[in-house]
């Protein structure tokens, strides 16, 4: 019985949604922040990055500290606006590929993550699940929602498209050619219908923000013990969410990039892939892997297809079954030497919107000697994994659609 809440979102006035919203921080480029910082000055990094007003870097407590002071500066100049009564609001983002996503923004349950009915497949480090908690209790707000996903339903599906009907609280189209709009829902028998059919997952799933979900349980369970008068229903004990039916989650896969061939020469290094692969040359003919259990590789200026021997590879568990998992153990382990994915200089990756063409142009200018290609997972997968309580390995997914922070903002 998942617990999906409206709740009284913070948001721009409709004039300057368009100015406000921003994609994540650390997206962009330096160039591209300082322009947009000198060029809009309602640009959500304003925000984000108080320092720029001064000047000057600042970090850790007293950034937070000023991240808090320019949200309530933009309260008080009437850039931001809080909804009177509790609403879900209808999001929809139609790409520049004409992918349409169309969910539902609300409030999910701290303690349904905790007890794993919100699900994860991804690992997250303590490091940044600490610190991004210790900003949340100073700002005390959430101004990019996790995406969320659950089973397709019928209901949800046609109260989403006869509210979209209407003109839309917001309509406005990113540098990126994607187009937003938002409707917000406050028919009190609509909110009830909605959290009725929420209430009928048994679990939800999170597809793409771990850290952000996971940093918002610790300040769940902070707030909780520090307040004598804790009743479970306190906006802590919840945190914003973009939820989305399964079957509109588009996945990528992340390719991977190796700068060398720890010790191996070319000839050494494919003798060794010969154990766990059926290996053919196929020469400047471009390859992508379009089967799972078979990848790509580009090498030496020439590209490779690496179908996977079953009778050297046992599977035993939802994981083993994953492409990426595979690929760390069988290559890029016991051959390359990366024992962990995650603080590795030798290995980088990149997400399949840039295709292996990408990974190409990579090793063709020497910056890195090899470069994999990968099947993006499903999302059967993807909740086989977490089902069982299993994890994958780092960047085996690229989800999208990816959000825009300053849009709703969930305050507690």
């Amino acid at each position: 019985m998942a617990k999906v809440l409206p709740f009284k979102a913070v948001r721009p006035t409709r004039d300057k949604v368009s100015l406000i919203a921003s994609r994540a921080y650390q997206s962009y480029t330096q160039e591209e922040r300082e322009a947009r910082l000198n060029n809009n000055p309602f640009s959500f990094l304003h925000i984000v990055n108080p320092g720029y007003k001064y000047h000057k870097e600042i970090s850790g407590v007293d950034r937070y500290k000023l991240v808090k002071n320019r949200y309530e500066e933009f309260k008080e100049e009437g850039i931001f606006i809080q909804d009177s009564v509790p609403s879900y609001y209808i999001y929809k983002i139609v790409d520049r590929d004409n992918q349409k996503y169309e969910g539902i923004i609300a409030a999910t349950s701290a303690i349904e993550y905790e007890e794993d009915k919100i699900k994860k497949h991804e690992d997250t480090l303590e490091e940044r699940e600490i610190i991004f908690k210790d900003y949340l209790k100073t700002v005390g707000f959430n101004a990019e929602p996790v995406l969320i996903t659950y089973p397709d339903n019928n209901i949800l599906e046609e109260i989403i498209k006869e509210n979209s009907q209407t003109r839309a609280e917001y309509e406005f189209t990113t540098t990126y050619r994607d187009t937003h709009y938002l409707w917000k829902v406050d028919n009190p028998k609509i909110i009830n219908t909605i959290k009725k059919e929420f209430g009928r997952c048994k679990n939800l799933y999170i597809a793409d923000g771990h850290h952000r979900s996971a940093s918002s349980y610790l300040l769940h369970r902070d707030l909780k013990s520090s307040n004598e008068k804790h009743t479970g229903e306190e906006n802590y004990n919840f945190f914003m969410s973009y939820l989305i039916p399964e079957s509109q989650l588009t996945i990528y896969e992340f390719n991977r990039l190796v700068k060398d061939l720890n010790g191996h020469s070319k000839e050494e290094f494919l003798i060794a892939l010969d154990t766990f692969y059926k290996i053919e040359n196929r020469g400047f003919n471009y390859y992508k892997p379009s089967k799972t259990h078979h990848f790509s590789m580009y090498l030496s200026g020439e590209f490779y297809s690496l179908q996977l021997r079953s009778s050297s590879y046992k599977i035993e568990n939802a994981l083993d079954d994953l492409d990426a998992q595979i690929l760390y153990k069988t290559i890029l382990k016991p051959l390359l030497g990366i024992n962990n994915l995650r603080n590795n200089n030798r290995i980088e990756y990149v997400h399949g919107r840039n295709d292996m063409a990408f990974v190409k142009a990579k090793v063709d200018s020497k910056e890195f000697e090899v470069g994999f290609g990968l099947k993006p997972a499903t999302i059967d997968q993807l909740k086989h994994i977490a089902d069982q309580g299993l994890k994958m390995p780092p960047k085996s997914t690229y989800i999208e659609p990816k959000l825009r922070s300053g849009i709703t903002i969930y305050e507690f």
